[in-house]
């Protein structure tokens, strides 16, 4: 049976998307849902960078709860909430927990290494890490999971599980082992060309399915994560090494986030695997999806 929750955002979505309809052309309209729910599917993470620029405009030095740690509870309510409201679901929360403690991990390392610091304290605070951070790559985890729900996605031709299970495990280790031997981050990125070229997100604005590269599509989402990441630097939550203030961040570690858009992509499929087919599907995409898994035909969000 459908979740209740699935029925309030779909009647919200049918509202929304009929309002638009009859005040904007066709494609103007579905492009104006598309931005609308995939802002919708990133909530976590447009709260989270909100917190960001919030705290550094009103924060105060004499404060007895500092920066970060007010960021961490920040970080800790919302998601109490997203799952309160039924905003993400108890498996969405699993993925996002796996994610949290890789991301987390990486973070210990990469800090310890001198790859970037955190230049304030905190109680809330591992090896000089802030714990908000591991927060940071939960909301790529949340969006991911959520996306995948809200668009109705489904990911064909998709190479074999075991393989792409693989490839982001190589794409994880390579994150550390590059400190100590040869960076394979080129080979790494040919490696998501000849998987995932082949593979097609096929996803719904409206009433027809539409498409994209998984390449594209994990090109596009590290565009936005490194603007993101941006908003930290620019205000000093966090600083690469030899960066100075107000620098921009490398767009090299555009390429950073491409690959670890990948990793997050099979940690969520660690827990589901549901949006995955082997074979190609035809445009009559949701017929097909409804096949397969009959809850998604309520699964429509905002």
């Amino acid at each position: 049976m459908p979740r209740m929750a699935d029925w309030g955002t779909r009647r919200l979505e049918r509202g929304l998307g009929g309002w638009t309809r009859a005040r904007l052309p066709g494609g103007v309209a579905e492009f104006v849902m598309f931005v609308l729910k995939q802002g919708w599917a990133a909530l976590f993470g447009i709260l989270f960078v909100f917190a960001i620029l919030g705290s550094t405009v009103i924060w105060q030095d004499d404060w007895a709860l500092s920066r970060y740690d007010g960021l961490f509870l920040f970080a800790v309510i919302t998601q109490i909430l997203m799952l309160a409201l039924r905003l993400e679901t108890w498996a969405e929360a699993r993925v996002i927990l796996l994610f949290h403690l890789t991301g987390t991990a990486m973070e210990l390392f990469k800090v310890n290494a001198g790859s970037w610091t955190y230049p304030e304290g905190a109680i809330f605070m591992i090896a000089g890490v802030p714990m908000f951070s591991g927060f940071m790559y939960a909301s790529i985890g949340s969006y991911i999971a959520r996306v995948i729900r809200i668009f109705e996605m489904r990911f064909a031709p998709y190479p074999p599980y075991w393989l792409s299970l693989a490839f982001g495990v190589a794409i994880y280790v390579n994150f550390f082992a590059h400190h100590f031997l040869p960076d394979i981050r080129l080979a790494l990125f040919a490696g998501t060309l000849i998987l995932f070229a082949r593979t097609r997100v096929w996803f719904y604005v409206g009433r027809s399915p539409r498409w994209m590269p998984m390449p594209l599509a994990a090109f596009l989402c590290a565009s936005v994560v490194w603007i993101a990441e941006n908003v930290g630097t620019m205000t000093q939550t966090w600083t690469y090494a030899g960066q100075d203030a107000f620098e921009m961040v490398s767009f090299a570690k555009m390429g950073s986030w491409y690959l670890l858009l990948f990793v997050a992509f099979v940690t969520v499929t660690v827990v589901s695997r549901a949006a995955l087919s082997q074979s190609p599907l035809r445009p009559g995409l949701r017929t097909e999806i409804n096949e397969i898994e009959p809850d998604r035909k309520a699964a429509l969000e905002l």
